[in-house]
């Protein structure tokens, strides 16, 4: 299993280097000039491997074809350039601890920063093994650059070795996954697959084919403006109205910090204007489809509570789906699901079930009629300066790309 540690250090180290953080805020697509940088890498490294009909589509998607030596559904694996937006992703400056002797991790740039097993058990799992992690001060784009770097390394391994058996593969690396926008309606007839994986998850073993489904809502509250001298009895501050709905909303309860396991939530993930105006986004998370709903509907219920003491302001909620559990479409063809583990029980492993408490690329394809389940890369931690990896449970992932290949021939192992 260390055949392709150092390949794939080498490029997490490299890929995670690069600036390419998505934009809510943005319009564009890709929504930041800045993921072109690993997008246009990619084109440049999978034309230098070999793979055939490498382009990047018009938005902002980098396609690329395996050739298959055998016959067998044509499968696409998929990982995606951007890092999330919630922590800074500017300056990342990855290192590498060979060995992991099973202590505390410091951080350079940080010395009050300390990643323990204490804190986090999955790292007491990886005595002896090499961590990648950042410096202190950022993210360390694990999320979904070591996706990234199992796809290449697979990829370029297969066309290296045009014997091993493979049916048709096409690799998609998309933009803007961490903002809800990966998948344009125009990726599935491109991607071409039968059915496809990301490379988008967590611990060693993971095949998830359940995620959240998810709404978004902005609440812009506008209130009325005047000179704070002659307010009395005229000014509506809409900064006042805004929080009242935020601490309206559930605290103890019905929180990321307070749920686990199968709980939906509501977040607060920006609040920003002024007296004048205020702009409140939420995202709204649940595993059901009645669940969700029910948490748009008590989003609205607040706003219109609140509006309701005062009549002068106007409080607008607008919800819009971004993705639903794929779980509603697999649980009819597991197909890929059954053929993932398979072929990690190939590699002497046994599948984990799990959930994703969020989505993936995979939602939406699956929801657009691409059978799309998320497998692991070891990635932990992610969206915050205690992001690590295991270079070890990557190679796990590479291998496991390439056996489930081998498996879609109907090749079994020896």
């Amino acid at each position: 299993m260390r055949d392709f540690d150092h390949e794939l250090e080498t490029r997490l180290t490299r890929y995670a280097a690069i600036d390419s953080q998505s934009d809510m805020d943005s319009p564009a697509q890709p929504s930041t000039a800045i993921q072109h940088a690993m997008l246009d890498l990619m084109v440049q490294e999978l034309q230098e491997i070999g793979a055939a009909d490498v382009t990047k589509t018009p938005y902002g998607t980098v396609l690329a074809t395996i050739p298959g030596n055998r016959p067998g559904p044509t499968i696409g694996f998929l990982a995606h350039v951007d890092t999330a937006p919630q922590f800074n992703a500017t300056g990342v400056k990855p290192r590498v601890i060979r060995g992991y002797n099973g202590g505390a991790i410091t951080f350079p740039d940080a010395p009050d920063l300390t990643l323990t097993p204490e804190d986090f058990p999955y790292l007491a799992t990886k005595i002896g093994e090499d961590i990648v992690t950042a410096s202190g001060l950022t993210l360390l784009g694990a999320d979904d650059k070591a996706g990234i770097a199992i796809v290449m390394t697979a990829a370029r391994h297969l066309i290296e070795n045009p014997d091993l058996p493979r049916p048709t593969i096409r690799i998609a690396f998309t933009p803007d996954e961490e903002i809800g926008r990966g998948v344009d309606k125009r990726l599935p007839a491109d991607l071409g697959v039968d059915f496809a994986y990301t490379f988008d998850g967590g611990d060693a073993g993971e095949i998830v084919y359940e995620t959240f489904s998810a709404d978004f809502a902005v609440v812009t509250i506008t209130g009325v403006s005047i000179h704070p001298g002659e307010a009395t009895g005229k000014l509506v501050n809409a900064i006042h109205l805004a929080s009242r709905i935020v601490e309206t909303l559930p605290q103890a309860t019905m929180t990321p910090e307070t749920t686990s396991l199968r709980e939906g939530f509501i977040h607060a993930v920006d609040m920003k204007g002024s007296a004048d105006q205020m702009v409140l986004r939420l995202i709204l998370r649940d595993f059901e489809r009645d669940g969700l709903a029910a948490k748009g509907d008590l989003v609205r219920q607040v706003c219109a509570a609140i509006a309701a003491t005062e009549p002068r302001a106007k409080i607008d909620v607008q919800i819009t789906p971004q993705y639903r559990n794929m779980r509603y479409w697999l649980e009819d063809d597991m197909t890929p699901v059954d053929l993932a583990r398979d072929a990690l029980r190939d590699l002497g492993h046994e599948p984990i079930e799990a959930v994703i408490r969020g989505g993936t690329d995979g939602s939406r394809l699956t929801e657009m009629g691409v059978p799309c389940p998320n497998l692991f890369t070891g990635m932990q931690n992610v969206h915050g300066p205690l992001e690590f990896v295991s270079v070890q449970d990557m190679a796990l992932a590479t291998r496991l790309m390439m056996q489930i290949a081998a498996r879609a021939t109907g090749t079994k192992p020896t």
